[in-house]
């Protein structure tokens, strides 16, 4: 089990959806039902909307797809996307002729990608190279006899912002590779803290969070007594991943050290036991961990608009265990 899960569900339990992170060459990522009757017709389609919500579009129905196409809604400010690097996308997709809802991770969680034909498909990788993170585009493509209606609003992969405090030297030290990737060392021969340690590392500028999100993370679990890394997202080909916050699904250190926290921000939390995994079969029970968690997304579930085909998993009957 991760090491900073309660109970033995997955990351979303029963309100996962299954997220799409890859997809056939030359088509968008979502996938499309069976035609309505109708008579095809052409239409400007306007994209409204804030970020980190879904957007709005409109058009007249149904609407015909001349040719693949691709617009900047608005530009990003962050880094610049490069062939290979990873990409965290949340989809807004509807069939054009009816409006019909084919995909919409802004109720469940962003997906993860590679910038790659290969994971992206031709059309959505060509869209999205040279852009920056934080971009809003709106593609529309013809996929099995379906108009496609996608809005992509990139997100960052690492937090951004200013710079916080260095922690002191009783506490773990934090260098980042290029990529954000950090290291964690231990300070030797000192005794852990007794009581959870939240010391932000980079302050970023998002939303604060609130209990009941559905938080994305990036993060890297250190054990105190020996400095081993025993859990981490920044892995080859390890998503980040995405939990609700503030609910009791987490171990309590993330659960209180998390939240009013801002998306942007990277977080350094020494949890004790008591606010770990004590009184668990966790292999983790008697430890102190250091995790190290880069904030990239923070959004509310909506489970009434849940698609029952979508759902995961039942939630098995919670239960404290490793």
């Amino acid at each position: 089990m991760s090491s900073w899960l309660r109970v033995v569900v997955g990351a979303l339990a029963a309100t996962t959806v299954a997220v799409t992170t890859a997809c056939a060459p030359a088509s968008l990522p979502v996938e499309v039902g069976p035609a309505p009757t109708s008579s095809a017709s052409q239409a400007p389609l306007q994209v409204m909307g804030t970020s980190g919500a879904p957007p709005t579009l409109e058009y007249e129905k149904p609407f015909t797809v001349l040719r693949p196409a691709s617009r900047t809604v608005w530009p990003g400010t962050g880094d610049v996307l490069e062939r290979d690097d990873p990409v965290l996308l949340n989809l807004y997709a509807q069939d054009g002729r009816d409006g019909t809802e084919l995909q919409n991770t802004f109720r469940t969680a962003p997906a993860a990608y590679t910038m790659t034909e290969k994971s992206l498909g031709s059309h959505l990788f060509e869209s999205l190279e040279g852009k920056r993170v934080g971009a809003r585009l709106m593609l529309m493509e013809e996929q099995d006899g379906v108009p496609v209606l996608l809005v992509v609003d990139v997100l960052p992969v690492r937090a951004s912002g200013a710079a916080g405090e260095a922690p002191g030297k009783n506490l773990p030290q934090v260098r980042l590779d290029d990529l954000g990737a950090p290291t964690v060392r231990v300070p030797r021969g000192v005794e852990p803290p007794s009581e959870l340690v939240v010391h932000p590392l980079i302050r970023g500028s998002g939303q604060q969070i609130r209990a009941g999100q559905i938080l994305t993370v990036e993060f890297t679990a250190v054990r105190w007594s020996d400095g081993a890394v025993v859990d981490t997202t920044w892995a080859e080909d390890t998503p980040p991943q995405s939990a609700e916050i503030g609910i009791g699904r987490l171990v309590e250190g993330w659960d209180q050290g998390l939240l009013e926290q801002t998306v942007g921000s990277q977080i350094m939390l020494v949890v004790p036991p008591q606010a770990g995994h004590a009184n668990t079969k966790s292999r983790l029970a008697g430890e102190t961990v250091v995790y190290v968690v880069d904030i990239l997304d923070a959004h509310r579930l909506d489970p009434s608009k849940l698609d029952p085909r979508e759902a995961g998993p039942e939630e098995e009957p919670k239960k404290k265990e490793g």
